[in-house]
């Protein structure tokens, strides 16, 4: 039977009868969810959206970005220990089940998002490698969580950084967001305490004639040359073999990254096109076509000058420039008013998911720190490495990161 709320009648059941079928850009089968209900009479559209929480991968790895995210991290409070953590996965996994089907939430419904559609909400969960050290399970922390090294740009906060558990929250509301945010705290409280919290959002699906690719806050078309589950040898960049208990899962490296906007502003649009490597406008690079035209690193312009310049982000960021290594990017802007000295707060958080930090995410950030334009531009204030373990099989009761608490 469906859970009831206020008045009698459920969270899904508000949204009324079956109607017309929705369109998803994610990916389905073995490398993704993308189960979307049919739109709904009383909620067309957006609300109507709904990502299964179950699959062989977490959900928030392979679907586009929502239009909302809410990121943060959680410390186990003293003595909590593996029973505690197993409690609480055990609680989130059911709790995180009903919110993706637009169900209450049981335990901690605060009702702030009763009368909205499950609007593709997904929760990813993953665990910092401080979560062993506080467990007991030393012995089963992947290698591939091993501390990332210092980058020259880095002005890390620690206070806004790592964490033993970390969550992506995502919907195209953000009510649901923050919805699912507060009830998944209350589960928390006690086994778990909030160390940060972060707010980001995208474009919100429908906003463009037609799907495009995202523009981050510096009105730069981003994201153009992201793997698709499509591409050969997706999985086995995104995805991890092992140790056992993370066979199918990924790692996730998060970064807040403050843009200076007010240095970017300043300076002509021809110049950010040379920063980056591609034309403003459109996204095309700046080595002719389209914007998915194949970036050629060789041609030259003219007068002999290369025309994707020596230090032009998109050349400093190819796999073609470090040994093939490649992300899964999903980033969100962020914009939290204005600093102290009057520059806007306000950047990207990026997320990339990968199979092996060592081989995905480290390589290119050092090509990027000896030769990237666009550095001079950024600040890299907060950084976290987590390992997302795979997801929870249909049917039966299993929950997140019961291969790694029950093997």
């Amino acid at each position: 039977m469906t859970p009831s709320i206020s008045g009698g009648f459920s969270r899904r059941a508000l949204l009324g009868g079956a109607g017309a079928g929705l369109v998803a850009g994610a990916a389905g089968g073995a490398l993704g969810h993308a189960a979307i209900v049919p739109a709904q009479a009383s909620a067309p559209g957006l609300g109507a959206g709904r990502i299964d929480f179950r699959g062989p991968h977490q959900a928030g790895i392979v679907e586009p970005a929502q239009a909302h995210v809410q990121l943060a991290a959680f410390d186990l409070t003293p003595g909590a220990g593996a029973a505690g953590l197993q409690a609480l996965l055990k609680r989130w996994s059911a709790t995180i089940a009903l919110l993706a089907a637009g169900e209450p939430a049981g335990d901690g419904e605060n009702q702030i998002a009763l009368d909205a559609g499950p609007c593709s909400l997904t929760v990813t969960v993953g665990f910092g490698s401080t979560l062993f050290d506080r467990t007991g399970l030393q012995a089963k922390r992947p290698a591939a969580l091993a501390p990332l090294p210092a980058f020259p740009e880095d002005a890390l906060d620690p206070a806004r950084s790592d964490g033993d558990l970390w969550l992506q929250i995502g919907a195209d509301d953000g009510l649901v967001v923050y919805h699912a945010l507060r009830v998944l705290q209350h589960q928390a409280a006690e086994v778990a305490t909030p160390r940060w919290q972060m707010a980001g959002f995208s474009r919100t699906p429908g906003a463009t004639t037609r799907p495009r690719t995202p523009r981050n806050l510096m009105g730069q078309v981003d994201g153009t040359n992201n793997p698709k589950p499509t591409d050969a040898g997706f999985a086995a960049k995104v995805f991890s073999t092992g140790p056992g208990w993370m066979s199918g899962g990924s790692y996730l490296v998060m970064r807040r990254i403050r843009m200076l906007l007010d240095d970017w502003d300043n300076i002509s649009t021809d110049r950010q096109e040379r920063v980056i490597g591609r034309r403003k406008s459109d996204g095309a690079p700046l080595s002719g076509g389209t914007e998915f035209t194949p970036v050629d690193l060789t041609r030259q312009n003219p007068d002999g000058s290369l025309a994707i310049p020596a230090d032009a982000h998109i050349r400093s960021a190819a796999p073609a420039s470090n040994g093939g290594a490649a992300m899964l990017r999903r980033g969100f802007s962020y914009a939290d008013g204005i600093r102290p000295d009057g520059a806007p707060d306000a950047g990207l958080l990026f997320l990339a998911f990968q199979a092996d930090p060592a081989h995905g995410f480290v390589p290119v950030q050092r090509q990027l720190s000896r030769g990237d334009g666009l550095q001079r531009f950024l600040k890299h204030e907060a950084s976290g490495l987590y390992a997302v373990p795979p997801g929870v099989p249909a049917g039966g009761d299993g929950y997140l990161g019961q291969a790694l608490l029950e093997s």
